[in-house]
């Protein structure tokens, strides 16, 4: 399929950057991701993720974060979850 349309979003510089940065680690680019984000759309009739107002517990954590606090971690998802939940048996 031909790409000959153009999306223009405006979205904050260091998210931008940050994302980017985790992309080129999985080998795709931006318009790859947001291509595949369209497909998902129209292949389930909407957004592919939950959205919802965030309760009182996420909104201070997305605060937190936002001023710099919180923990990082730049492992893999399996990593972090041997991590928070111990190693597997």
């Amino acid at each position: 399929m031909a790409k000959t349309a153009y999306i223009n979003a405006r979205v904050d510089r260091n998210l931008k950057v940050r994302a980017e940065k985790v992309l080129r680690r999985i080998g795709v680019s931006t318009t790859d991701v947001v291509t595949m984000l369209l497909h998902q759309i129209v292949l389930r009739k909407g957004v592919p993720f939950e959205v919802r107002v965030p309760n009182e517990e996420t909104r201070r954590s997305m605060a937190e974060l936002e001023r710099g606090g919180g923990e990082k971690f730049d492992g893999t998802a399996e990593e972090l979850v041997e991590k928070v939940a111990g190693p597997r048996r």
